[in-house]
């Protein structure tokens, strides 16, 4: 099946660019996340397609008023990967690698038009490569990219533009993961497995802060890295780490959810440390991530849109589709040598099945 990609030289295989392998969990997506400098407001975007599953979807979500507003779109993709449209929500890219926009036409009360422009070039992150005995669980590469955004978003006509200063973090993955319908062939011999990621992407005034971990349910981290980037890095710039750690993690009671931290990445001058004050909880389900009804990857027809709203306060926490979650954060970063500095980030989590350091 010939499609609009064939025709720019992008081919990784002799197969056309319909088809990516074999693997029917293969995936290629956009992520965007924001916020007002005075933490006011927090909005997230999600896009994904699904080459073997013959599948797209995309999900916008704003905390607006203690409110998670989330617009949910899934269609079919007719297997043309070039289309970055799905519904209401469209990405363009303006410029690889440094400023896409992002519109939402309206649609159940919910419009925006935002653009994100890179702080730097983009990081590669290390590869993601992780197997349930024999089975591969997750193959993928991802990009990521500190943004300062402009725009606006509207709900139920109240449109609010976003102020001098809006900044958030982009990536773009692709590979293998779980998409689509659970596999109902359980992976042998059964186990009880664990899932533990933490990732923390920072802005501060003239430099980003990135880190990320996943563990096992020991807590030994199979991938992991920490970076430092001054504002205008370029491809490979800045300081990498692979020691870094999150250190006095404080749980909330009754969760699975952080309510502090403090990151230490090691440098050659002594330890640099990042302090997390977690203020609002985004929730990712808002965007796909867990979701009970619009998990990534599933199939809702031709077309579907569907409006949801998450009053935060009155949601449980504790329940598994609420596990995933971006924590916007105050954070404050020290530096042997210099001033501390205060910056704004979120703190990810995502704690599945045991996890002993933390006593769960």
């Amino acid at each position: 099946m010939l499609t609009k990609a064939d025709d720019f030289p992008i081919h990784q295989t002799p197969d056309p660019i319909a088809y990516s392998g074999t693997d029917r969990n293969f995936y290629d997506r956009y992520f965007f996340n924001g916020y007002q400098p005075d933490g006011t407001e927090f909005f997230a975007v999600a896009f994904g397609v699904y080459p073997n599953l013959n599948i797209a979807d995309a999900h916008f979500a704003v905390v607006r008023d203690g409110v998670e507003h989330c617009l949910h779109v899934s269609r079919v993709l007719n297997s043309e990967r070039m289309e970055l449209a799905c519904g209401p929500i469209t990405i363009e890219v303006l410029e690889p690698l440094q400023k896409l926009k992002v519109t939402v036409a309206l649609s159940e009360g919910v419009a925006a038009e935002l653009v994100f422009e890179g702080r730097t070039f983009p990081i590669e992150e290390p590869r993601f490569t992780r197997r349930n005995g024999p089975r591969a669980f997750m193959d993928y590469t991802r990009l990521t990219q500190n943004v300062r955004c402009t725009g606006w978003i509207e709900v139920d006509g109240k449109r609010v533009t976003l102020a001098a200063g809006s900044v958030g973090t982009r990536d773009r993955s692709w590979g293998i993961r779980p998409i689509g319908a659970p596999d109902p062939q359980p992976a042998v011999p059964q186990t009880i497995t664990g899932f533990f990621w933490q990732w923390t992407p920072l802005n501060f005034a003239d430099r980003s802060v990135f880190f990320h971990v996943n563990a096992d349910s020991d807590g030994a981290p199979w991938n992991t890295r920490a970076v430092i980037l001054p504002d205008g890095a370029g491809e490979g710039g800045g300081y990498h780490s692979e020691h870094a750690k999150i250190d006095d993690v404080t749980m909330i009671p009754g969760t699975r959810h952080a309510q502090g931290g403090t990151l230490n990445i090691p440098l050659a001058q002594g330890s640099a440390s990042v302090t997390f004050e977690p203020f609002l909880t985004f929730l990712m389900r808002g965007i796909g991530y867990g979701h009970p009804e619009w998990r990534h990857g599933g199939y809702k027809g031709d077309l579907a849109v569907a409006r949801e709203d998450i009053d935060l306060a009155a949601t449980n926490m504790a329940s598994p589709e609420n596990w995933h979650i971006q924590a916007l954060s105050r954070v404050t970063f020290t530096t042997p040598g210099e001033e501390p500095m205060k910056g704004m980030g979120v703190f990810e989590q995502l704690i599945a099945g045991p996890y002993r350091p933390y006593g769960l």
